[in-house]
């Protein structure tokens, strides 16, 4: 009978919905599972850039590195699965990128101060909110946050039976989604950028790289902090907009057969992690 002593550990996984999928993200590791268009589930698997734990105790850039490291996944994921579609790899979606960066720019000169900073960036979600709206890009949110969820709740010695049994009563709302970046992201970016605009009458485009970089950096040590805190009220009130994101755009109760290339991309990344 196994002790606690020698129960494998459990890992932090972290996730990406796909328009036909789900990629999974462990601590050196990474699995997509896709669903094709005949039917059949496609999975592949590969080791992560090691970039987060190059920058790990360094604290800002840890954040920037953890972020850096989810997006050099991806040109090796479309490598090793090139059936995976990517949240953005949709014309419509495509389209209201283009509107977005246009109306950002027209607007940009005529919105000022904190109040119009803040209009800009929400005006930037317009091409996340049509992506979650159209497809099957919600649902397989959902499946990556009950199967994680799935996981983290059932016995190490037989995670997969646990995460069959469990996920479909799973909450589709999970505390580690990067929807609660978005507040603390939005407030960093505004006050960076207001602060700016005051300092410098024309701010380069390195200045505003730099502050978005920084923003990033902030947001995920806001992120840390909250994890680590879940239970105070501070944390608590950092994560309800994205709990409120989540339950009412982001996710969307899945399919069975939606569950099922989950449960693929889980079971691949316990393989390779092991």
């Amino acid at each position: 009978m196994s002790t606690e002593e020698n129960k494998p550990p459990r890992l932090r996984l972290g996730g990406m919905a796909l328009r036909n999928g789900l990629l999974v993200h462990g601590p050196t590791h990474w699995s997509v599972a896709a669903r094709r268009k005949d039917g059949t589930i496609g999975v592949a698997s590969g080791r992560k850039p090691a970039l987060r734990r190059a920058a790990a105790g360094v604290p800002l850039l840890r954040g920037v590195a953890s972020i850096g490291e989810s997006l050099a996944v991806i040109p090796l994921v479309k490598k090793g699965l090139p059936e995976a579609q990517l949240p953005f790899q949709n014309p419509v979606v495509l389209g209201a990128m283009g509107a977005t960066m246009l109306t950002g720019a027209a607007l940009r000169k005529r919105l000022r101060g904190p109040g119009g900073e803040m209009a800009l960036a929400l005006i930037g979600l317009a091409p996340s909110i049509v992506a979650l709206r159209g497809g099957d890009l919600a649902a397989y949110h959902g499946v990556e946050h009950k199967a994680i969820a799935a996981y983290e709740q059932a016995d190490p010695d037989d995670a997969m039976a646990g995460v069959s049994a469990g996920t479909r009563d799973a909450a589709k709302e999970h505390d580690r989604c990067g929807s609660h970046l978005m507040a603390p992201l939005l407030a960093a970016n505004v006050a960076g950028a207001t602060l700016l605009k005051r300092l410098v009458d024309a701010p380069t485009q390195a200045q505003s790289v730099a502050l978005q970089l920084a923003s990033i950096g902030v947001a995920v040590e806001v992120f840390a902090w909250a994890e680590k805190h879940s239970e105070s009220f501070g944390a608590r009130a950092l994560r309800r907009p994205g709990y409120e994101l989540q339950r009412v755009l982001g996710t969307r109760e899945p399919s069975d057969d939606q569950l099922e290339v989950g449960y693929a991309a889980l079971a691949e990344i316990l393989r390779v992690e092991a």
